[in-house]
């Protein structure tokens, strides 16, 4: 059977000390966030994942991105005060480190939070367009993602939004992101969507990624679909601290191959796992891996 590779979708779990960011912010020092994507970084290698993040320690995944764009502040949420502008790499420098740090067999992946989703996570105090305003989320991430495909393997776009409802545009926003680019892409949507399975059919990526275990229904939701993407496999909850046994998370990948047979090519967490305990993210890991090597060999 082929081989699948056992990846992550993105966040993972880190203690921040809060005393070190209070010394280095009040002295006006540069902090250096290397150790907290290690730590994030070492437990996925331990666990034998194949195929790492770096973890997405430094901020929650909206305003990893807003903090850095022109148009944006941060308070209670993003709010948008002028036009949407790339103002220089945001993710480049970690992903750098975190290339420098895993073993040449391993493989990187360029995390991007899709424009449609930080248009609707932000307050728009500028555009009052939810059109505009996601175009130039768009184009600003572009820049970004010309500078991140030479340091990665894939590019994953998360847009959790579209599970709400793809709007008329949303293919075109994709579009932006991923036009000409060489490396496999992945979209994550993670909620229930199972009403938007032909728009994410249609969408110009290469690996489709959902929430199969914490939504099992989309298994038959998908079979009335001629399935032509390549498949990431959720197979353990992001949203339970309850670690799924080794049969358990077997069970699931054979009923994601009798769905999808040989269309998957990951297997995942459903979703980032920032919200975990470490130690019970790194066990879901753990045996994510095992039940992989049982299944593909």
């Amino acid at each position: 059977m082929k081989k699948v590779k056992p990846t992550v979708i993105g966040s993972y779990p880190s203690v921040i000390d809060n005393m070190e960011l209070m010394d280095f912010y009040f002295n006006q020092n540069n902090l250096s966030w290397n150790k907290y994507i290690k730590s994030a970084v070492d437990d996925m290698i331990k666990s034998g994942i194949e195929m790492v993040s770096d973890g997405q320690t430094r901020d929650p995944f909206v305003n990893i991105f807003t903090r850095k764009l022109k148009g944006c502040r941060i308070r209670d949420r993003t709010e948008i005060i002028g036009e949407i502008k790339y103002n220089g790499p945001i993710t480049i420098d970690d992903q750098k480190y975190v290339r420098s740090i895993i073993p040449k067999d391993r493989q990187l992946i360029g995390l991007i939070t899709g424009p449609y989703t930080l248009m609707k996570s932000s307050v728009d105090l500028f555009y009052k367009s939810e059109n505009k305003l996601a175009f130039d989320f768009a184009y600003a991430l572009k820049n970004e993602i010309q500078i991140l495909k030479k340091y990665v393997d894939m590019i994953s776009i998360d847009e959790p939004f579209f599970s709400m409802g793809v709007p008329e545009y949303g293919k075109e926003l994709i579009q932006i992101l991923t036009n000409e680019l060489s490396c496999p892409t992945r979209l994550h949507v993670c909620g229930d969507v199972s009403k938007i399975i032909p728009e994410l059919l249609d969408m110009p990526i290469d690996i489709l990624s959902h929430e199969f275990k914490a939504s099992p229904k989309l298994f038959d939701a998908f079979k009335k679909y001629d399935v032509t993407k390549k498949i990431c496999l959720g197979c353990v909850q992001s949203d339970d601290i309850r670690v799924e046994s080794i049969d358990e998370i077997i069970n699931h990948i054979r009923k994601g191959i009798d769905v999808f047979d040989g269309k998957i090519i990951q297997i995942a967490p459903d979703c980032g796992q920032r919200m975990l305990p470490r130690d019970v993210a790194y066990q879901k890991l753990n045996n994510l891996v095992k039940a992989g090597e049982e299944v593909y060999g």
